[in-house]
């Protein structure tokens, strides 16, 4: 592995474990909300259904296919009417408690602190998110990872998203940085492995279920303390 001088990290799935505080606040929403009660039998079957749905939503919000609102709106009403629930019945509000209460959740992958801490002491650590403003930012001050990065870039407030060129060329010209002293580690394939490629920058795909690689990917970690190993 070359030298770098900037690591560029992704957020959600990469650091911050999503599927595992989405399950966490989903499960607390199913009882508060008594879903049981209006035809949602298994909270697990909640859950798969949710997270399926919300990961395509997300997919096509990478590449500018539909908004945020639309992505907000679209989520758990897909999911309540797949899974068979009456429109009429749709719990009101459901998005706005799990919106105020997923982002609250504290579970990192496995590692994150003690990887950061050492890539920090050797490298110049920055984030890149195309979270949204509000729960990008609680995640971070509730995790109390702020401090390992130089700079922390949210699609949402400069107005470009991963994988535009555009977002990576606002992050180096940010951080003072060069393509070839710099790289960029991260869950998605399309949004950060070949968002940071096609701009001509050297990329990790961070791959913890172990999905096959494409052969277009040169590099990939299934947890990130192999990143100790090779950076």
């Amino acid at each position: 592995m070359k030298k770098y001088r900037h690591i560029f990290f992704d957020l959600d799935h990469t650091i911050w474990d999503f599927d595992k505080n989405a399950e966490e606040a989903l499960k607390e929403l199913y009882e508060i909300y008594k879903l049981k009660e209006v035809g949602l039998s298994s909270a697990d079957l909640f859950i798969e259904t949710y997270t399926r749905n919300n990961h395509s939503l997300w997919a096509q919000y990478h590449v500018g296919k539909i908004t945020k609102d639309y992505l907000r709106e679209a989520r758990f009403k897909t999911t309540f009417l797949e899974l068979g629930m009456h429109p009429d019945v749709i719990p009101i509000g459901f998005e706005d408690a799990y919106v105020a209460l997923c982002p609250t959740k504290t579970n990192l992958f496995a590692g994150a602190h003690e990887v950061l801490t050492y890539l920090k002491s050797r490298y110049v650590l920055h984030l890149i998110s195309n979270g949204f403003k509000e729960s990008t930012e609680i995640k971070i001050a509730g995790t109390n990872i702020g401090g390992y990065f130089d700079q922390i870039i949210i699609s949402e407030v400069i107005g470009i998203n991963k994988p535009d060129k555009a977002i990576f060329e606002h992050a180096l010209k940010s951080a003072g940085a060069k393509k070839e002293e710099s790289i960029m580690i991260g869950d998605s394939l399309e949004a950060d492995v070949r968002g940071a490629l096609n701009f001509g920058m050297d990329a990790i795909y961070f791959n913890p279920m172990g999905l096959s690689k494409p052969d277009d990917v040169p590099e990939q970690i299934g947890k990130l303390a192999e990143l100790v190993w090779i950076l």
